[in-house]
């Protein structure tokens, strides 16, 4: 599960300048790779996420059937895996990692993809969370490589909501006395389990936490949840830079700042070629319905369809059996197109 390969980028300059010497890329591949190279599927990773942490949705008999397609699973640059604030060294290392914008890593991406398996077309693209807006980014970057998009619990533009949101996370972390600016020698655990309960606030509804289905999870308390769940989440081999470098490239996410777009996410999302089926979850606090539908109103060919229930941003993230049937129907649906 936890093996991946690397895919060498060398040199890599990022959008904001600086350039990373001997950049890796980490993925992992399910299925194998037809010999027209028709059946390639892309499905980035999300915030602190790992490839491994993908494979609910692949699976025999499900709309990503490695005996169908051949899935790629990139890791995004800082989740300790691709390079990393973790893995890089000096000077590079640590605080001094590069901003990563969503466009960096989408042009990785494209270079794993193009320049390492050959593949012109893409079947699709899907991802929850940031890896919903690595969706939008490769369907505005490559309009002509990417036939179909279905982001799930994520958007387009980071909002302000959602930056004041991450501000929050941001403050819990660095507030620790052992962050010391980045420069730790061991992780500031008061950090990450402060960081944890700001999530907890935000990663499941109200209702989520009035109807106490996180016993349905196994927790027996409110507060074994907060502990068991949400701590146990952020103190999981997960680094305190590597949070702050994803953290940054989901704040300044905007695919108006695309090249050539200036800017102008109206008309980076007017440019998108391909069928987009848009997946919001019914009660996410940080990337609402009413977001995406904004967001559907500027792409040529797009749906809207909301995923029901209680359980908010998390409906993406493979814990639910209904979500995860719904998840798997549409995008059933949309590749029989």
């Amino acid at each position: 599960m936890t093996e991946y390969h690397v895919f060498d980028l060398g040199d890599f300059t990022f959008q904001h300048g600086a350039t990373l010497r001997g950049a890796k890329l980490a993925f992992q591949t399910y299925g194998t790779l037809s010999a027209d190279k028709s059946n390639a599927i892309v499905y980035p990773t999300w915030y602190s996420g790992r490839h491994w942490d993908n494979e609910w949705l692949i699976g025999e008999g499900m709309a990503l059937d490695p005996k169908k397609y051949f899935i790629i699973v990139p890791n995004m640059f800082g989740n300790g895996l691709s390079s990393s604030p973790s893995n890089t060294p000096a000077p590079y290392d640590r605080a001094r990692f590069p901003r990563v914008t969503m466009y960096d890593n989408v042009h990785a991406q494209h270079r794993l993809v193009t320049e390492h398996f050959g593949i012109e077309r893409l079947s699709l693209v899907t991802g929850w969370s940031m890896g919903a807006g690595q969706t939008y980014q490769w369907a505005v970057a490559y309009p002509e490589m990417v036939e179909r998009i279905a982001p799930f619990c994520g958007s387009s533009v980071t909002s302000e909501h959602n930056q004041v949101f991450l501000e929050g996370v941001k403050a819990a972390l660095t507030a620790d006395e052992a962050f010391r600016g980045g420069w730790y020698d061991k992780q500031p655990t008061l950090g990450l389990r402060a960081a944890a309960r700001v999530y907890a606030g935000w990663g499941f509804s109200q209702a989520f936490y009035w109807q106490q289905v996180y016993q349905q999870l196994g927790f027996t308390s409110l507060e074994d949840f907060l502990v068991g769940f949400w701590e146990g989440f952020f103190l999981d081999n997960r680094d305190a830079n590597n949070l702050l470098t994803m953290l940054w490239t989901w704040q300044k996410a905007d695919v108006g700042l695309t090249p050539d777009f200036d800017g102008d996410t109206e008309r980076a999302l007017s440019s998108i070629k391909a069928k987009a089926l848009v997946m919001p979850a019914e009660k996410d606090l940080y990337f609402p319905p009413e977001d995406e539908k904004w967001a559907c109103g500027f792409i040529p060919d797009a749906e809207l369809r909301v995923i029901p229930g209680v359980w908010g941003h998390f409906a993406g993230g493979g814990s639910n059996p209904v979500d995860v049937a719904f998840i798997d129907s549409a995008l059933k649906e949309l590749l029989s197109h």
